[in-house]
């Protein structure tokens, strides 16, 4: 038997393909955002897992393929709530019994920083805390507050500010079509303000779905109303243009994104602007994904 024990559905951003998936909690702390049906199963309510149960786990992967394991994510959705000295006890782990390890990477929610200092964060990234995947989502407030995210432009920027300055690589997720018809505009704007606040190492696009259905955000975002794929086009447009990134490397090849896009900002801005104008203005020279293949 493998040596870690699962609670579907279990989720891991798309880079993380080759990782070793190591849950240190279940579910999500907040787990209140109006967009995410992440952790709502109800065997997904939020807990930390037992100490013990985890670094036995780490103990047995190593026993079990300790010289394969290149890189380790720490799951379910935000594995930086746990206390600082529980995660250095996680990571100093990963490092005695999975020695080939050279990436470790989480998800984070800005709120989980809140009491951590620059030097606990400081004292994670020497332990092996590389790189940490944090859901943004809007720079805009009204668009945040509309969703329950929890958070602020304010209180998102001060945590990837903490974060760079502890030397942690940020990857920053941004979901294309979250403001809905009437907030795009202010949407855009302010998640690039955020951007260019921070400058971080890695920026990606999703754009927001509903599998099961926009009953939840509607209860709180009374007219909703998802734009069309042109619609996005238009709204990453400006998305981009308002960029100031001096070395992001930025993708939006997500399965959410009808237009796939790769490249650094701000090298490529203007190749990357031009893929987006021509899907705006001649849809029909541009490679879109089909409808069937975007399924989450």
């Amino acid at each position: 038997m493998f040596p870690i024990r699962y609670i579907d559905p279990v989720y891991r951003p798309p880079s993380e393909a080759d990782s070793l998936i190591l849950p240190v909690t279940d579910g999500c702390s907040w787990n209140r955002c109006t967009f995410c049906e992440m952790y709502t199963a109800p065997q997904k309510k939020f807990r930390a897992r037992d100490e013990a149960e985890t670094l036995e786990a780490i103990r047995a992967c190593g026993e079990h393929s300790g010289g394969e394991v290149r890189r380790v994510f720490l799951a379910d959705g935000d594995a930086l709530v746990l206390p600082t000295r529980r995660l250095l006890a996680i990571l100093a782990a990963i490092r005695s019994h999975l020695p080939a390890v050279h990436r470790i990477s989480s998800y984070c929610l800005p709120r989980n920083l809140r009491k951590k200092s620059v030097a606990e964060l400081q004292e994670l990234a020497d332990a092996g805390l590389k790189l940490v995947y944090v859901g943004a989502e809007s720079g805009d407030d009204e668009v945040l507050a509309r969703v329950s995210k929890g958070e602020t432009f304010e209180t998102t920027r001060e945590a990837l500010l903490k974060l760079g300055e502890a030397g942690i690589t940020r990857s920053v997720m941004i979901l294309n079509g979250l403001g809905g018809l009437g907030l795009w505009q202010q949407h855009a704007d302010n998640s690039a303000r955020l951007l260019n606040a921070t400058q971080p190492e890695y920026l990606a696009t999703l754009v927001v779905s509903f599998p099961h259905g926009e009953e939840r955000l509607r209860a709180g975002f009374p007219g909703w109303e998802p734009l069309s794929p042109h619609e996005l086009f238009v709204e990453m447009e400006r998305f981009l243009a308002g960029l100031a990134l001096t070395r992001t490397v930025f993708r939006s090849d997500h399965a959410s994104n009808w237009l796939v896009l790769k490249g650094t900002l701000g090298a490529d801005q203007e190749r990357l602007l031009a893929q987006v104008r021509a899907a705006v203005t001649r849809p029909e020279t541009v490679s879109l994904r089909p409808a069937w293949a975007r399924g989450l």
